[in-house]
């Protein structure tokens, strides 16, 4: 099978809904711009869940390492920024491109074995980087971060503000482009054999599939996207410490993918949206015990039907079909 001609990109329409549904989302730093900072949050939130989504809901490989590309791209972004050019868009490209480099290369630990052995290599790599970021402390800023970083004006005209309302156009025009993208990647023949591959990897090859390969290209993109989302995390700061690297990171993005829904797109900005606003109402409450009761959500989600508790979206999600 010609993997190219896999790759091509047949339309992927949007009904008026969806189009609605971001022309909102775009507007929202205009007309609620008190929460610009949150909203910036969700929307790198969401793009870090829509890349695990891409192998985990559409490839079927698990991992609880992902944030491993969202660090790297975190701090290729600052280092760049801080070392040799500041301009943002030309930063966010340099770290989406050499983090969908890493994947690559770490794609290959990923193509064969179990999901136990995925599991445990991703985590591994996630820990192999921290301690990297860790030793090479004169380079990164060790358990200090990474500071100095300064990031020029958007298009060389907007700064970014401590209100972060730059910062939350930039980041959602960024996660708007990229779904835009991936809604068209998982309707055209290559997500189709994505999904076989998910569903019976053997059955897959069986029927002419390259399955290693395509694991390898979808890897590899989705590292490229949490690469993105690790160089917004880093723009919109100015800093970049060693939690971009952390388990928790990784543990976060799985728990938001559980709340929106696996292999369904629009899962991870619903995820994100549901978990930041709980993480930040929660926290200003009892900030001592917002793991427990993150804990006690995820239980309670698990008992009663998520359907029910996101009834609004599910005709979105219908009408949006596999996306």
């Amino acid at each position: 099978m010609n993997i190219a001609k896999e790759l091509l990109i047949k339309p992927a329409r949007w009904n008026k809904a969806e189009l609605a549904f971001w022309i909102i989302v775009l507007s929202l730093p205009f007309f609620v711009s008190q929460y610009a900072l949150l909203i910036n949050e969700i929307a790198v939130v969401a793009l870090f869940a829509l890349s695990l989504d891409l192998i985990l809901g559409f490839t079927g490989i698990v991992s609880l390492g992902h944030a491993a590309f969202l660090g790297f791209g975190a701090y290729v972004a600052g280092l760049f920024a801080k070392h040799v050019f500041p301009d943002p868009i030309v930063g966010l490209l340099v770290a989406s491109l050499s983090t969908a480099l890493l994947g690559l290369i770490c794609s290959f630990t990923i193509i064969r074995g179990s999901d136990l052995t995925r599991l445990m290599v991703t985590l591994a790599m996630s820990l192999i980087l921290f301690e990297m970021a860790n030793k090479f402390d004169g380079l990164t800023g060790g358990a200090d971060g990474l500071q100095g970083i300064t990031i020029g004006p958007l298009m060389g005209i907007f700064d970014f503000d401590l209100q972060g309302k730059t910062a939350a156009v930039y980041s959602l025009v960024a996660l708007t482009i990229l779904f835009y993208i991936y809604k068209r990647l998982v309707n055209s023949p290559f997500g189709a054999s994505l999904k076989a591959i998910r569903d019976n990897p053997i059955r897959a090859k069986a029927i002419g599939i390259p399955v290693t390969a395509f694991l390898a290209i979808s890897y590899t993109l989705s590292a490229a996207v949490a690469g993105v989302a690790g160089a917004l995390l880093t723009q919109s700061s100015s800093f970049v410490s060693l939690d971009v690297f952390s388990l928790e990171r990784s543990a976060d993005v799985l728990l938001i993918l559980v709340i929106g829904g696996v292999g369904w797109l629009y899962g991870g900005i619903i995820g994100a949206v549901i978990f930041k606003i709980l993480h930040s109402v929660i926290s200003d409450i009892t900030p001592q015990y917002w793991i427990f009761w993150a804990g006690l959500f995820l239980v309670l989600l698990v008992l009663v039907d998520r359907g029910r508790l996101v009834a609004p979206l599910a005709w979105l999600r219908q009408k949006g079909g596999a996306t």
